[in-house]
């Protein structure tokens, strides 16, 4: 039962956790998550599915949990422990555990920074690799040496060279493995293999037996190799690669290389691009090694399907270029990228995959001067017949396909124009779709294929001009297309700069809705009429006159503005506001000013009244340049926005001042707690008769049922100023104190308010704390006042910090109870709370040496408040902290012979850190 809760509550935690790391830990700490975390792991009633979930969180934030190097070696530590304790059944728990430390010692810095844990589990993982025992557990033992190779390629592959003094070693294993293992050793030592060679090309020279020796090692890891990180293989600039200047020893070498590729058919398609790429780099580094190496290859990889092995292949070509692929290879090359692009049983991401290669080949679009493709060259119109765009074709597929063969017709010439003529008609099929109420996604891919289409064949008035009148004709049947009409007409002006086909278009949109009949008019269609002509309101190359006559018309002969509402005359006042920015505002001056007085006088709706009010007041009063600082906020404004533009009101700099709150350049005050050294007040008041022992526990805890009770902390600090500050700030009023939490530990603190601060004792501000949690904390602190000048300020404070002491109270129970009574009730609440099955109750022990100093003057020292009873005979105190809302920290002090023995009870675990720490603190001082 007590597994199953577990469980449950760390699926709950977990989902919390991966959701959003950060707000998670600002209910807690990233220590106290790690240290309730490793808890569970250590405990062995949990089942192994738990842990391997805990273990997942680690796995996937390493850095979040450990924060420094520190953290991340003890939390190796713990978990190379607990590996180590795994009973041998359980497999996955410890595949699990090997990749949590893996990544744990990587992002924590832990490997390049050589500690112990490091080295134990590097030797760790070297010794499963080899233990090729299968006897032992069969299948389930193969698979703790696959993830040890995993573990040690990725190691490899962050710190290169690590273990190339291993090579040996690692080519016997990978020799002797029959099982399916073998991949994951051959590609572990290609990877080491091609590190070591990385290494010695950086030297200034390679000393006779080096790489003989390198490729014989058989010794420890190579740490000193991390010390100087390798640079990025850079595999797209051969003559930057570093070279290894040998050739006595390259027999060898090469004997390696081939050998590896005639055994990569065994492999799987990644494990084999994986390969791939390593020997690529290796024959790039070896001048000895001839590219032609790879030939044999070239023919399996030309034909095969997998794009993890068209990967490889992509990277050889850009490695070797001509020294591997002849005129013919890229050619045949081309021509199997054109075939597999249109393959029925690939998916559609993998024919983007292979359409994306074509349309980027360096052969088939070769790079020009400046740095741009140029034109198709391998890929004719007559060999890219195939991949024509069908409406058949899905639309990723369909606009991929008009964009590549768009790119091979423009270099066709301009009299035999079919190509072009047929994606013209595969537009119009498309157009006849959606004027058919196609789908959703077919009115996008419509509209995105006439993006395309215009952004190669902007230039020919043949198919533009088609092209407007089929848009016009489509619009004038499906109004609600204005939005994606006016996004098609932007990213055109934003793309073909020098195109004259979008003002065309908004031109012919123009007109046929002025050329509307009324009757023909709705709500619904006006106010996608009112879009467009808004849209055109922006261009001013287009004449605005039939716009507002046409806006005025309809205005005075129909319902509008009765029925319109404030949607409908928010749309009408878009287009007045655009106009209002028009280089020929002169010209419509008097027509927008009638469409702006009927609209004051006659519009059903107040706020669209108001606005067509101020419009007028604009249009009437201001000069354009004073015009357009008012209504535009772009960059064309120039001078007329650092002054004021208003010609009604000036502007009142003291008006402007007293109506401001200002910021402070520095803080001018602080917060300095107040050390209290007074009796503390009790919780309780009242009268009480004497309580029999067997009643006090319940007696205690009835009280809890008072909402409220016992739940606040009580910080007092003196509010003062941060030194010598300003005149200006010596006498301050009206101050206003905001907290601000950095967890959700804490309930929200209210604000305080002091009347005044000046040159005299400073008051005593008293923050009231409830906590959700009893943790440590810290507030954000913020402060507004006034000065005498009567101007307002703002100021930051320094963070208030709320230690682990400020939280204790002492027992909260009523003045009048005995003495005897406490120490009763001190008793029960040490019984119960070691009792308790509970997962948060624990004991702990805690000793210091106590030296020269009294045990009694300590106590009464640092404890006085919270004691309960004290034996000076024995040398013996009972000490308890209560902390809000309701945890219990009990302390049994006992003097024994060679130290002091501070026996600790709480029934909250995790506040074990935080009680050693304080406990440590306290008896250190002298």
């Amino acid at each position: 039962m007590m597994a199953t809760t577990t469980a449950s509550s760390w699926s709950q935690k977990h989902a919390a956790f991966t959701l959003s790391p950060s707000q998670f830990l600002s209910s807690t700490t990233s220590e106290c998550f790690l240290a309730e975390l490793l808890h569970d792991l250590r405990d062995d009633r949990a089942s192994e599915s738990t842990k391997i979930l805990l273990l997942s969180l680690l796995q996937e934030y390493p850095n979040v949990l450990c924060p420094g190097t520190m953290a991340g070696e003890e939390t190796a530590l713990e978990l190379l422990s607990i590996f180590n304790q795994a009973p041998p059944r359980f497999i996955s728990l410890k595949c699990h555990l090997m990749l949590a430390i893996t990544n744990i010692l990587v992002c924590t810095s832990c490997v390049d920074r050589q500690v112990n844990v490091a080295e134990m589990f590097l030797d760790l993982l070297f010794q499963t690799v080899q233990d090729t025992n299968d006897h032992k557990d069969g299948q389930a033992f193969r698979s703790l040496r696959a993830v040890a190779c995993d573990c040690l390629r990725e190691v490899e592959t962050c710190f290169p060279g690590l273990l190339s003094q291993k090579l040996e070693a690692l080519y016997l294993l990978k020799q002797q493995e029959t099982t399916p293992l073998h991949q994951a050793y051959c590609v572990l030592y290609t990877l080491g293999l091609k590190n070591a060679i990385h290494h010695l090309s950086r030297g200034n020279g390679v000393a006779d037996g080096e790489l003989k020796s390198v490729l014989a090692g058989n010794e420890g890891f190579a740490w000193k190799a991390i010390e100087k990180p390798l640079p990025p293989f850079p595999v797209s600039s051969l003559g930057q690669i570093p070279m290894l200047q040998t050739c006595t020893e390259s027999k060898e070498l090469k004997s390696i290389v081939s050998l590896l590729l005639e055994e990569s058919y065994l492999l799987t398609p990644v494990f084999q691009a994986v390969l791939l790429r390593e020997l690529v780099e290796v024959v790039a580094m070896v001048q000895a090694l001839s590219p032609a190496i790879f030939k044999s290859q070239l023919l399996r990889l030309f034909g095969t399907a997998e794009i993890t092995l068209l990967h490889a292949t992509l990277l050889m070509k850009a490695t070797f270029t001509d020294s591997l692929f002849t005129t013919e290879d890229e050619n045949f090359f081309i021509k199997r990228l054109v075939g597999m692009a249109q393959h029925p049983l690939l998916s559609n991401t993998q024919k983007l995959f292979y359409m994306d290669c074509i349309l980027h080949f360096p052969e088939n679009r070769p790079i020009s001067s400046n740095g741009e493709e140029s034109l198709p060259v391998l890929v004719t119109p007559r060999l890219a017949a195939s991949l024509l765009p069908t409406v058949f074709n899905d639309s990723s597929t369909m606009l991929c396909r008009l964009s590549l063969l768009s790119l091979v017709y423009m270099e066709a010439d301009e009299d035999d124009d079919k190509g072009v003529s047929y994606l013209f008609n595969h537009l119009m099929a498309l157009h006849r779709i959606v004027d058919n109420h196609g789908t959703r996604e077919m009115t996008v891919t419509f509209f995105r294929a006439v993006f395309t289409f215009l952004s190669y064949f902007y230039y020919s008035e043949k198919f533009t001009s088609d092209l407007t009148a089929r848009l016009c004709e489509l619009y004038s049947r499906h109004y609600y297309l204005a939005p994606n009409l006016i996004n098609l007409i932007d990213r055109a002006q934003e793309c073909l700069g020098d195109s004259e086909w979008p003002i065309q278009l908004l031109k012919a949109l123009q007109k046929q809705i002025v050329e509307l009949p009324h009757p023909q008019l709705t709500l619904q269609s006006l106010s996608w009429h009112l879009k467009i002509l808004g849209r055109v309101a922006r261009e001013g190359q287009v004449p605005q006159r039939n716009s507002l006559c046409f806006l005025l018309s309809v205005l005075i002969n129909s319902s509008l503005c009765a029925a319109g509402g404030w949607r409908l005359g928010n749309a009408v006042l878009a287009v007045c506001r655009n106009l209002l920015l028009h280089p020929s505002l002169d010209q419509v001056f008097i027509e927008l000013a009638d469409l702006l007085q009927h609209i004051m006088h006659h519009y059903n709706d107040t706020d669209i009244q108001d606005h067509a009010r101020f419009y007028y007041t604009l249009l009437t009063n201001l000069s354009r340049e004073k015009l357009s600082g008012v209504l535009a906020k772009g960059p064309d404004v120039g001078p007329a926005k650092v002054r004021s533009l208003s010609s009604i009101m000036a502007e009142s700099d003291g008006l402007s001042s007293c109506l401001t709150i200002h910021q402070t350049k520095q803080p001018v005050l602080q917060l300095v707690k107040v050390q209290d050294s007074g009796a503390w007040e009790a919780l309780g008041k009242g009268a009480s008769d004497s309580i029999e022992e067997k009643e006090v526990l319940t007696i205690y805890r009835e009280q809890f049922l008072s909402p409220g009770f016992a739940s606040e902390v009580l910080l007092k600090c003196h509010l003062m100023h941060v030194g010598e500050v300003e005149a200006l700030y010596h006498k301050l009023f009206s101050i206003r104190l905001h907290f601000d939490l950095t967890d959700s530990n804490y309930e929200e603190v209210q604000d305080v308010t002091v009347p005044c601060l000046k040159d005299r004792k400073p008051p005593v501000i008293h923050l009231k704390l409830k906590p959700r949690q009893p943790y440590p904390t810290r507030l954000h602190a913020s402060a507004m006042f006034t000065t005498e000048d009567g101007l307002s300020w703002y100021s930051q404070l320094e963070d208030v910090s709320v230690s682990f002491p400020d939280i204790f109270l002492p027992l909260p129970v009523k003045t009048d109870w005995s003495q005897e009574n406490r120490e009763q009730l001190f008793d029960h609440i040490w019984r119960c709370t070691c009792s308790e099955e509970s997962s948060q109750s624990t004991t702990s022990l805690f000793c210091f040496e106590l030296g020269d100093r009294c045990l009694c003057d300590l106590v009464e020292s640092n404890f006085h408040p919270y004691l309960i009873s004290k034996d000076l005979k024995q040398e013996s105190y009972k000490v308890l902290f209560f902390l809000p809302p309701q945890c219990h920290v009990l302390l049994n002090i006992a003097n024994a012979e060679d130290a002091v023995r501070v026996s600790i009870v709480t029934d909250n675990w995790k506040l074990l850190p935080y009680i050693n720490s304080y406990l440590k603190n306290v008896t250190s001082k002298v």
